[in-house]
């Protein structure tokens, strides 16, 4: 019997693959995309942190199997990625980090901890002294719209501020077109990694009350280093398609500024500001009856 598929660490991974109009399945041991002509492209599955349907798609069981198999995420698109319709959860194999999660969300001088030092690593300073969380939100709010409004002017790109319908995205300017697909880029890998480090997407710091609250507050962190600008560099230059424009930019600049080796040593980082230590099993739990094999993967990914 052929040993089962080892998670690579997201680290060494591709960040992401946009599927469209085929068929996702395994034949002959290989995970493929088969499109109406019967015409299979194999994708190297365990190589990429996340897989992005979009509609057109349909999975099959064994696709699914295989992906859990090698922690990769798979995340239910709309067209041109900028929509979330659902997400497959290769992670959950460190209940001690999600309690340590929850843990620092529930303790008010935790989470501000939390929350200042995202402050710190997103605008390269320390946050004011004696400000609440909601303070913090207040201040950050006001200074990623001057960054936006200055990056538009950097790129000449007409700028009325973020705004955009979340019924019809379509309605929106391709400045807030761009940024909806590049946003939704750089969530898709940020997801994957907060699940293979064994942490739950929905307990947030700062954003609160959605599925993917701590994929927001993570993802922060990066986004003004990463897609914002490449958001505002597409869209100056008018193109056919600008979510691919968008998606193949995403691509190569997570590829170059080595996002996925940066995304769960800061995750870690941020948690540790809370000062908070991870929980201990209690003396009246059980352990396994069967030793855990040691992973090829990261710590929260399923082996």
């Amino acid at each position: 019997m052929e040993d089962a598929p080892r998670p690579i660490p997201i680290k060494n991974r591709v960040s992401f693959v946009f599927l469209e109009k085929g068929h996702v399945d395994v034949i002959d041991s290989a995970f493929v995309l088969v499109d109406k002509h019967g015409v299979r492209t194999q994708i190297p599955v365990g190589k990429v942190s996340c897989l992005m349907l979009e509609p057109g798609t349909r999975v099959s069981h064994a696709a699914s199997a295989l992906a859990a198999r090698t922690g990769t995420l798979v995340i239910w698109v709309g067209e041109g990625g900028v929509r979330l319709y659902s997400a497959g959860q290769p992670g959950g194999a460190r209940a001690d980090r999600l309690l340590w999660q929850a843990a620092l969300a529930l303790d008010d001088k935790a989470r501000l901890k939390v929350v200042r030092k995202m402050y710190e690593l997103r605008f390269g300073q320390k946050a004011p002294s004696r400000r609440s969380v909601q303070q913090l939100r207040g201040i950050e709010g006001a200074r990623v719209r001057k960054l936006y409004k200055r990056l538009a002017q950097q790129y000449r790109v007409d700028w009325t501020g973020r705004k955009y319908d979340p019924k019809d995205w379509g309605k929106g300017d391709l400045a807030n077109r761009c940024l909806s697909a590049a946003t939704s880029c750089l969530y898709g890998v940020t997801e994957a990694a907060i699940l293979a480090a064994g942490y739950a997407p929905a307990i947030g710091f700062i954003h609160t009350g959605k599925p993917r609250s701590f994929v927001y507050d993570v993802a922060d962190i990066f986004k003004f280093d990463t897609v914002v600008p490449l958001a505002f560099q597409i869209a100056k230059k008018h193109p056919a398609r600008p979510a691919s424009a968008v998606r193949h930019a995403c691509r190569d600049s997570f590829r170059e500024e080595k996002v996925l080796r940066k995304l769960i040593p800061t995750i870690e980082e941020v948690l540790e500001a809370g000062e908070l230590p991870v929980p201990k099993p209690g003396k009246e739990q059980i352990g396994p009856a069967i030793p855990n094999e040691e992973t090829t993967g990261d710590v929260g990914h399923r082996s």
